[in-house]
């Protein structure tokens, strides 16, 4: 299954689940919900954290918790 992490910058994705059920609570809480369209804007110089354009707002996220977050 593709996750966050693995896009490149400019492409999207839709949220269809979360691996980690604890760290998806608080992904839920800001905007991360399944059906959403995401969008990666941007990348850190060494490649943590990355930027996402959700919902009408940007969220910064470490590798770890995009890789939590499947996408379609």
């Amino acid at each position: 299954m593709k996750t966050i992490a693995s896009l490149k910058i400019g492409e999207r994705g839709v949220i269809v689940g979360f691996t980690d059920e604890v760290l998806s609570l608080k992904l839920l809480e800001m905007g991360c919900l399944p059906g959403t369209q995401v969008t990666l804007t941007h990348i850190a110089p060494f490649g943590d954290p990355i930027a996402i354009k959700v919902t009408g707002y940007t969220l910064s996220l470490r590798i770890e918790e995009a890789q939590t977050i499947q996408i379609v």
